[in-house]
């Protein structure tokens, strides 16, 4: 066997140089059926496509033919946790983190230059339709055998199941009780399995959707910290695998194997060091006698495990070792394993950024049944699956015939003197006369992801090539392997010859209120302004009278394009001309032009709600529209250059250049407060600097620094307050870190969530704590909870507000702080006997909750506890009384 680790496939930070690249993990890795391509996701929210000859083969990696890099996808908006292939190729499904499902389709237009970079796209993918109904992030997705259903899984707890020709939602699943990471296919497209944080494995019949079974044993005591929960059915049908399984309770880590039909767990894989994460099945059935006939007592399967110990085990289930253990090949946890479908080179991704192949011979994995047998066998199971929607076909229509690789992993070649090429994928054709269009970067138009700690390695000096060996030593004699699928071909050219441009013809005139033009205009910098056109010429300032400039000024571009929320028709763009001194804005509905206006000066932001559209000029100034076109406000002067613009609903958020926040109520016309300056939050820090900015529906502006600290300002304190604060990550117990917490799927997708998610240092940055005083822990998590308790409530987040009160009242009965608890239990409770005359600032309610139905859960944790106990009874009989109307 060999072994393969490509420093070349990478997913970088982009604000790091490109001499010294930063690597974001690679949470996901699968292999293409015809064996030519990869596709992987990470954290920098682009699906990337390599080629599998340059990984595979020295020779072909050092002259670069074919292209090492393929393709680069950005329409998600946050890091992508899973990529899986249909069966048939053509498509390309990928969850993601921003909650939605994007469905790939091959487009041989839409090659041509990455935008905002300088890679190429080899090749062309386009997004053919947005899978919305996730309320969490999306951790896994797999096709059913055929192509019939798309199923995918999430941190909101459901299993929602798609057409896999119409794409459309045909059911949801709601009966896991925490976050869902692991979802798989019978082969026989009998079941389908999930497996959830709620230490359960289900099994669905696809009959009817409804719930066969539920597998509870090996997984009671299983940790919930795992990114993922991977499991994998094994292509004879009769087993699955499951990932974070543990035996002796809770002490030893294995991969559990559930039997069909009985769904029992009776076999386990035991050996690695820690947590299982991920499982996946060599699509090939193996014969344990080459000479004998196929049947249940002749066949075999072949199964591998990665784990959190940087290790990866392959076994074979005729045998009670592992064939093979590679340990430590990764810096960090294994995040995804697959299988090439010729069933000899598994491929791994870990969390460290990389990934490795790990190829075999056929003397290594003997026996490799052909395809037709396995069908045949398959068939015994007598399971007849649903019928095709009518008129859909995942096959072409007019296929050609492609002649059978000469090598492996899908490269052929047409004569020894001829130039290598990636397996032609089929693509519905343009029409002749279209012109073609180089897309401005689809990412522009979707909102860009949060800012979220990064997991890095330093990158590898070349690729790694060695030998290892089998445990077992054994060898025996090739066994034929059965042929890969064939896939048709197209006039695609060689990527060595396809044609690229940096400019093209754009005179396509636009119909006022028409048809939106097809071509999207090129992004370029406009350096100088010139004076003769329709812009003045500012004023010149004394040295004495000009502001100073905290923040940079956006670059000026001849054009800006935004979506409205989440809508992928709706666009607001900005088009500064520079040729003829024009300024146009133009709101669009699908291929519709909505409404147009022409500005005075150049516009250097826009943004776009469903309730407002505003740009923000060069000049200074910020003009807002309704949502058909009339002007909201009056056009609004800050005197400097907009550097960042946000929207929420009717909320309007403007930072200048000289550090003036201003937030405003587009609806009622009116400020949420009077501008406030960030130089309260420079003073802090002689290095600090803004990493992001947003709003909240209430209008409260959300500044994340580079300290590592979020801040908030408060109006009614008329300064700015700490939100989160990196430092309880060192110490609190509830200090987020970059693993996955078990807490509810809603309270983990709220604004506190993110925001504490988004400064919680990444894994090469935890350290170990310094020698503290003894209650140290204690009274630091107390203060954030405190402090959490306060920022949920100041930022109207009711979920997550009740979940860090009774955090808080846990820890407080845990610790037996019986005059913090009953200060607590007078704050909700209010004042017992009310005076009319007298004022009293308590309000029944906080953030739509009633303080009484909030006590008595408060109260029920406190009577758990026996030196709070009888406190607990005793506001428990004060609280009945004052709720009682007879009293």
């Amino acid at each position: 066997m060999h072994f393969t680790k490509p420093a070349w496939v990478i997913h970088k930070d982009s604000a790091k140089s490109e001499q010294n690249p930063k690597r974001l993990s690679i949470f996901s890795i699968h292999v293409h059926p015809d064996g030519s391509r990869i596709a992987t996701g990470g954290l920098d929210a682009k699906i990337r496509i390599w080629s599998t000859k340059p990984i595979l083969n020295e020779a072909s990696e050092q002259s670069g033919k074919p292209p090492k890099s393929l393709c680069t996808l950005t329409m998600h908006s946050g890091p992508v946790l899973t990529v899986r292939w249909a069966h048939s190729g053509k498509w390309l499904a990928s969850g993601s983190d921003d909650e939605t499902v994007m469905i790939w389709d091959h487009d041989p237009n839409a090659r041509g230059r990455v935008w905002g970079s300088d890679e190429v796209n080899v090749e062309g993918w386009k997004p053919l339709k947005r899978l919305p109904g996730h309320e969490s992030d999306v951790t896994d997705v797999a096709w059913s055998p055929g192509d019939r259903y798309l199923a995918s899984v999430g941190l909101d707890s459901a299993v929602i199941i798609w057409c896999g020709y119409t794409l459309e939602r045909l059911r949801k699943l709601d009966q896991h009780q925490g976050f869902v990471k692991g979802v798989c296919w019978d082969p026989v497209g009998e079941f389908l399995a999930t497996q959830s944080d709620d230490r359960t494995v289900k099994i669905w019949k696809t009959t009817d959707w409804s719930l066969e079974a539920e597998v509870r044993k090996p997984f009671e005591d299983s940790p919930g910290s795992t990114f993922f929960r991977r499991l994998s059915w094994s292509p004879d049908g009769a087993h699955i695998t499951a990932s974070n399984a543990t035996n002796n309770k809770g002490y030893v880590f294995i991969a559990a194997v559930i039997t069909r039909n009985t769904w029992t767990s009776e076999i386990s894989l035991v050996g690695h060091e820690n947590t299982v994460e991920v499982a996946a099945y060599n699509p090939h059935i193996f014969l344990r006698n080459t000479s004998a006939p196929v049947s249940t007592s002749n066949i075999c399967s072949v199964v591998a495990l990665g784990a959190d110990d940087r290790s990866v085990s392959v076994w074979q289930t005729k045998s009670a070792r592992p064939l093979i253990v590679a340990k430590e090949v990764f810096e960090r946890q294994i995040m995804d394993l697959s299988w090439s479908w010729d069933g000899l080179t598994l491929y791994a991704a870990s969390s460290d950024g990389t990934i490795a192949a790990f190829q075999f011979d056929a003397t290594e994995l003997e026996g490799i049944a052909t395809r037709a047998d396995q069908e045949q066998y398959l068939a015994k199971f007598g399971f007849v699956p649903p019928p095709l929607p009518d008129g859909y076909s995942h096959v072409s229509s007019n296929p050609q015939p492609t002649p059978m690789p000469s090598a492996a992993n899908g490269f052929s070649f047409e004569a020894d003197n001829q130039e290598e090429k990636v397996n032609i994928l089929v693509a519905k054709r343009a029409p002749k006369d279209k012109k073609r269009a180089t897309l401005v970067g689809s990412s522009s138009s979707i909102p860009s992801a949060g800012q979220t700690a990064s997991i890095s390695a330093p990158p590898t000096a070349g690729p790694k090539r060695v030998q290892l060996t089998q445990l077992n030593g054994q060898s025996s004699k090739p066994t034929p392997i059965a042929p890969s699928r064939a896939f048709s071909t197209s006039s695609f050219p060689a990527p060595e010859e396809q044609p690229f441009s940096d400019a093209m013809d754009i005179d396509i005139p636009i119909k006022k209120f028409g048809e939106k033009p097809a071509e999207v205009p090129i992004v370029k910098s406009i350096s100088t302004w010139g004076a003769g056109g329709l812009v003045p010429q500012p004023r010149a300032w004394t040295e004495s009278s000009r502001p100073e400039a905290i923040l940079p000024v956006p670059a000026l571009v001849s054009y800006l394009t935004v979506t409205v929320d989440d809508s992928s028709t709706d666009t607001f763009e900005a088009k500064n001309t520079e040729e003829t001194k024009t300024i146009e804005v133009i709101f669009s509905q699908g291929k519709e032009i909505f409404w147009i206006d022409y500005l005075p000066s150049p516009v250097l932001c826009v943004k776009a709600t469903s309730r407002f559209s505003a740009a923000a000029l060069q000049d200074g100034s910020v003009v807002v529209w309704t949502p058909t076109g009339r002007r909201a406000m009056p056009t609004l002067c800050l005197g400097s250059p907009c550097s960042v613009m946000e929207g929420c609903k009717n909320s309007l958020l403007v930072i200048t250049t000289t550090g003036q926040v201003y937030s405003w109520n587009v609806k009622k016309q009116a400020a949420n407060f009077p501008p406030v300056s960030l130089l309260t939050l420079y003073a802090m820090s002689p290095n600090i600097s803004i990493v992001s900015a947003s709003i909240r529906e209430n209008g409260v502006p959300i500044i994340n620094c580079s300290n590592n600290v979020v801040y908030a300002y408060d109006s009614s304190l008329s300064c700015w307050i700490v939100l989160a604060d990196r430092w309880w990550s060192e110490s609190s117990e509830f200090g987020q870190g970059r693993r996955r917490s078990s807490i509810s799927s809603a309270a983990g997708r709220g604004v506190m969530a993110s925001i504490e998610s988004s400064i919680a240092p990444s894994l090469e940055e935890a350290t170990s704590d310094p020698l503290r005083p003894e209650f140290w822990q204690t009274i630091i998590t107390l203060g954030h909870l405190e402090t959490r308790i306060m920022s949920a409530r100041f930022l109207e987040s009711p979920q997550e507000f009740k979940q860090a009160l009774l955090q808080y009242a846990k820890h407080l009965a845990q610790n037996s702080l019986v005059g913090m608890a009953e200060e607590m239990i007078k704050e909700l409770l209010g004042p017992v006997y009310r005076r009319p005359d007298r004022e009293d600032a308590w309000s029944p309610t906080v953030v739509g909750f009633s303080k009484w139905e909030l006590l008595k859960e408060v109260l029920l944790v406190f009577a758990r506890n026996k030196d709070l106990s009888r406190l607990a009874q005793e506001w428990q009989e004060t609280l009945k009384k004052a709720t009682d109307d007879s009293y």
